[in-house]
Order: structure tokens, then C-alpha cells, then sequence
């Protein structure tokens, strides 16, 4: 497994080239969220591998009305990941604003999953085009983003599953599933074939591993014993030292270390 970290949510009191610069100087790739804020240039000069990018500015997957704008957004946004050499563009089921659901929908209908199926699809064939895979994170209405629909992980793994591309994939992300689902190593099995990456933080508190009630050591060897390969990312809060917090990551997820202890 590959491991990375959230530029966006570590060593918070630096400029962003510099978290960036300490996140890869430790080791870890990074994920980004709005790459339109930043300094492209100054990013590639750190010589950072970025696994993931927000990857698209405004419309809803599942709304016949502005899907179509999430697909022209997606493809604004390629050129940006091409030059840092992201491989994965994160998505939402529906669009956000400042983290909250633009327009609030609190029941999903068949329209939803069929418009939300087709457009995965289109930025699937989208993703191969430019050799990038579109990734599309679930998340918990319970807490962070109420108001919106089909968000759960086993709406977006369904939704993942009937796009049927291998350039649309799954970001499981393991804090919002277990805020709203739970059941956290038999999910990560199922999604196995579909996971494109995964994100972690901690319940309660979307701090580091080991601050609060997730066993990621556990969660952690479930991957390896299934074959798991690819990244994780800590998309967290630090709850104190931004380096203990890396620090912590690294070790929940040194399954090798847990094997010889």
C-alpha cells in the first residue's frame, strides 16, 4: 500500500507549498482539493507525487440538469492533474459548496441513479481519453453533508458498479463510512475490485489513526490479507503535532510491524 496525506488538513499554520514540501520530505504522497487555488509550478518543484485531486468545479452527478456540467468542469480541470501527474479526480455524488450540499435533496429516486450512473460513465470514457481515473467519494449526511443523496457507500459503490468503467472507480473514504454505515472491513472487501483509493480519519473527531474508535491496525491487515495494493490516504485533522499525526498513520498502516508484534 501506498500511503498519502491531505495537504489541505496537516501542518495548517504553513503556506501550502511548504505542508506540501514536509508531507512529501516525510515520506507520504499528497491529495489536494481545489487545485485552482494553487500554485501549479511551485507544487511540481517540491518533486511531491500527488495521488488525488477534487476533480470538478460545479454540477451535480445526479441531477439531469447540471450534469453536464460536471463532465465540462472534469475536463477543465485535466490539464491540471496531467501536469502534476495526478492519477485519480475525486467527485461527489452531488455538488458541494464550501463542503455543504448546494441544493439539499433528502430522498433519491430512480432518476437520480440512472443520471448518476450514466454520467460516472461519461467521465469513465472521459478519464480514459487522458489516462486518469474519476473517483467517486462517499460521504456521511449524518454529520458533515447533510442533503446529499445517494451518498451512502453502498449507493456510490452501486453507482460505481452500473457505470461499469474501469476509469470510474470507488474513493472509499472510511471516516464517512463509518459515520453512516459502519461494518467497516466486510465493506472494504465487497468494494475491493472497485476501489480506486481510500481515505481515513478517525471517529469521533476526523482526526489521525488511533484517536479515536476504529481499529485501523485491523482494517489495515484486512487490506493486505485481500490483496490490497494501492493508496490510502489520511484525509484528517492533526489532533495536536502534525508530524505525531503522520507518525500515527504511518504505523496503523505498517502491517508488517502489527504482524511481528
Amino acid at each position: 500500500m501506498r500511503l498519502a496525506v491531505c495537504a489541505e488538513m496537516v501542518f495548517t499554520d504553513l503556506p501550502f507549498v511548504e505542508r506540501v514540501r514536509r508531507i512529501h520530505e516525510s515520506g507520504f504522497d499528497v491529495e489536494l482539493w481545489d487545485s485552482r487555488t494553487k500554485d501549479i509550478g511551485a507544487l511540481k518543484a517540491t518533486g511531491a507525487v500527488f495521488s488525488s485531486m477534487t476533480g470538478y468545479i460545479s454540477g451535480s452527478l445526479v441531477d439531469p440538469d447540471s450534469a453536464d456540467d460536471v463532465v465540462k468542469t472534469a475536463e477543465s480541470l485535466i490539464p491540471t492533474a496531467l501536469e502534476l501527474g495526478v492519477s485519480r479526480m475525486v467527485v461527489h455524488p452531488a455538488e458541494l459548496i464550501d463542503g455543504h450540499a448546494a441544493r439539499p435533496v433528502y430522498r433519491s429516486t430512480g432518476r437520480m441513479w440512472s443520471t448518476g450512473a450514466r454520467t460516472l460513465e461519461r467521465l469513465g470514457r472521459l478519464g480514459e481519453k487522458h489516462g486518469v481515473t474519476f473517483c467517486l467519494e462517499n460521504l456521511n449526511t449524518v454529520l458533515d453533508h447533510p442533503g446529499i443523496p445517494l451518498a451512502r457507500a453502498k449507493d456510490t459503490l452501486a453507482l460505481v458498479e452500473a457505470a461499469g468503467h474501469p476509469n470510474a472507480k470507488l474513493m472509499l473514504d472510511l471516516y464517512h463510512a463509518q459515520l453512516g454505515e459502519g461494518n467497516l472491513i466486510e465493506l472494504v472487501r465487497a468494494a475491493l475490485p472497485h476501489i480506486g483509493e481510500i481515505q481515513v480519519a478517525d471517529v469521533p473527531g476526523r482526526c489521525e489513526p488511533g484517536t479515536g474508535e476504529i481499529n485501523y491496525a485491523r482494517v489495515a491487515s484486512a487490506l493486505a490479507d485481500a490483496g490490497y495494493e494501492g493508496t490510502v490516504g489520511m484525509e484528517a485533522w492533526a489532533s495536536g503535532d502534525s508530524e505525531s499525526a503522520l507518525d500515527a498513520f504511518r504505523t496503523a498502516f505498517t502491517v508488517y510491524a502489527h504482524e511481528k508484534s
